[in-house]
This record gives C-alpha cells, sequence and structure tokens, in this order.
C-alpha cells in the first residue's frame, strides 16, 4: 500500500524544477520554505537512476512540508517514489489511464496551452488541473505559443484550479490571479533567483493582495 497522497492546495505558488542537478534539493527547501504550494519535478535527461534519486529525497522533502509533488510526463517514477501525482502533455494519454497506476487520490495536471476547448476536454477526463499558457514570453520555453488573459475568463466554468505559465513575475502576475488563475507556476522566476525563498514568498503574497 502507498503513502497517502497530499492533496492538491486551492491556489498559490507552483515551482517547477529547472533541470539544474547541482543545488537543486536545496533550492526546493528554500521555495518551499518561502510558501511553494506545489512542487514539479521536471527533468527531461535520460539519467534514470539520477532521476529516480532525486525524486524520492524530494518526494520525502516535500512530504515533510506537506506539499505535493508532481512528477513532469513520468508516470511510472511518480509511482516509483510515491509521489502525489505527474504533469501530463496532450501527448501522455488520458487522466484515467494515470490514475488506474497512481490510484484515485493522485494529482493529474495536464497542459492545454492556449485552449480553452482542450482545458473542457481535460477536465471533463478527470483531471486535477489543466495548466495554460504561455501568458508571457518564457525564458524556460521560448517557443510556446502565447495565451491571451481572456483565456481565463473563458476557463471559468471548469470547475478545477488552472494554473497559468509562461514568463511568470512579480510585475505580471497579479493581473493572472485577478482574472481568475488559481495557481502561477514558474521556473526562472524562483530558481533563476539567487534566494528562492525571498522570490517564492513575494510571488505568493501577490494571491493576498
Amino acid at each position: 500500500m502507498g503513502i497517502m497522497k497530499t492533496p492538491l492546495p486551492t491556489r498559490g505558488i507552483y515551482v517547477i524544477t529547472d533541470g539544474r542537478p547541482a543545488g537543486m534539493l536545496e533550492r526546493v527547501e528554500e521555495a518551499l520554505c518561502g510558501g511553494a504550494a506545489m512542487v514539479q519535478y521536471r527533468d527531461l535527461t535520460g539519467d534514470d537512476s539520477r532521476r529516480a534519486e532525486e525524486a524520492r529525497t524530494l518526494a520525502g522533502l516535500c512530504r515533510r512540508h506537506g506539499v505535493p509533488l508532481v512528477i513532469d510526463h513520468d508516470v511510472a517514477l511518480a509511482a516509483a517514489v510515491d509521489a502525489d501525482g505527474v504533469h501530463l502533455s496532450q501527448a501522455d494519454g488520458a487522466p484515467a489511464r494515470v490514475r488506474a497506476a497512481l490510484g484515485p487520490d493522485a494529482i493529474v495536471g495536464v497542459s492545454c496551452y492556449a485552449s480553452a476547448a482542450l482545458a473542457s476536454t481535460a477536465a471533463a477526463a478527470g483531471a486535477s488541473y489543466v495548466s495554460l499558457g504561455a501568458f508571457h514570453p518564457s525564458p524556460t520555453k521560448p517557443g510556446a505559443g502565447h495565451a491571451p488573459i481572456e483565456l481565463l475568463h473563458e476557463t471559468r466554468h471548469l470547475g478545477i484550479p488552472r494554473v497559468a505559465i509562461g514568463g511568470i513575475s512579480l510585475d505580471n502576475g497579479g493581473s493572472l490571479v485577478a482574472a481568475g488563475a488559481e495557481f502561477l507556476a514558474t521556473v526562472s522566476a524562483v530558481f533563476g533567483t539567487g534566494d528562492p525563498r525571498t522570490a517564492t514568498a513575494q510571488l505568493a503574497a501577490l494571491f493576498q493582495a
């Protein structure tokens, strides 16, 4: 029997690891201490043994902070380390297939880019949340298509949280929260700084404004 899953929070800052192994765990812990609501482990390399070790350690770290850990794409890795869920692209299959592997309480996020139709389909298929973007130019994914802020108004009816992603910063995050985003997802605005704890806390304060 697996470890009980940490439930999806209602809103907050969703930090995504930047693929740099050196100091990664320390940076994530700083972000957690700064108030990160959710963590995604994203590493697209083929170094399976290192990825498994990092993900397992991250799962324990997040559990101690009471914050869910979501694994990008890799359902098998999420199952192996008792992560709280997985984040899927449109090519990764249906949420129901993931829940069969990870359990009914798993968090299953789905990338829906700039499409309200894809978001509606994902919600109907049982997604826990959808991510939408890129709302601003993204240093992590410079080729990502642009999503207008109106997309957040168009998806208010979904009944599941919406994660705004793409170039999120202190300067633009407040308008996305005001438009209805339940989560702001970021890589560089937290892990591209020298002080992930302070950066996370400043971003989290956007939800209190």
